[in-house]
């Protein structure tokens, strides 16, 4: 759940069972001048982490809902409410938007003007701001008010990371592997092969060179 404020929020459900990593072990080897496999356990489990650390700071999933669908619900708290802002971004289609009066009705999908012959219009896109817009023949009208008023099925993102995101998370995931091998020096005896590094649990800040990029692909609510 991700509270957007303006009186309501979203719901967000998500057929993928396994969201994909924004990079691959092999391209992580070839930036690195890796060779060899005896990393490649602790390698996969740091691209992992990192994948969904980057994901999750920046609000949305990046590369997941790119070429299959999200579909997204939201709640409807206010009575003015005529715009919902997806939590995908950037938007690159509109399914279907569909609305009820309440939780005992029916959707009812909402026509756009490019999906109906009869010039009539309920919603429009507004790719700019990745958000859908409620209205009628005469401008802006409010959403349906109560839980889950507002159902939208719709792609966004990127079909692939984008190649300054990707270096980001080469650079990321070097800096928490160069850390965690100074924490397995520092325990006499022990070991941290395969496990979740104690930096991936407790850092919550980022170099500030690779903040940078994080921070023109975050998502503002």
């Amino acid at each position: 759940m991700r509270i957007f404020g303006g009186g309501y929020y979203s719901l967000q459900y998500f057929f993928k069972i396994i969201m994909a990593d924004l990079v691959t072990l092999q391209q992580y080897k070839d930036f690195a001048g890796l060779q060899g496999v005896q990393t490649d356990a602790r390698i996969n489990v740091i691209i992992d982490q990192v994948s969904q650390l980057v994901k999750t700071y920046c609000g949305t999933t990046i590369i997941d809902f790119a070429t299959s669908d999200k579909t997204e619900y939201f709640n409807i708290a206010d009575d003015y409410v005529d715009r919902i802002i997806l939590s995908e971004s950037p938007l690159i289609s509109v399914s279907s938007v569909q609305e009820r009066e309440s939780q005992s009705d029916s959707y009812t999908t909402l026509i756009t003007e490019n999906s109906d012959s009869s010039g009539k219009y309920e919603y429009i896109v507004d790719f700019d701001s990745d958000s859908i817009v409620r209205t009628n023949a005469t401008g802006t009208k409010s959403f349906s008010k109560g839980m889950k008023a507002v159902k939208v099925v719709y792609r966004a993102g990127y079909t692939s990371t984008p190649e300054d995101l990707k270096l980001a998370v080469f650079d990321l995931i070097k800096y928490y592997l160069k850390d965690e091998r100074k924490e397995r020096m520092s325990i006499a005896g022990a070991t941290l092969e395969n496990q979740i590094s104690t930096s991936l649990r407790n850092n919550i800040g980022f170099p500030d060179h690779i903040k940078r990029v994080l921070d023109m692909y975050k998502i503002y609510s």
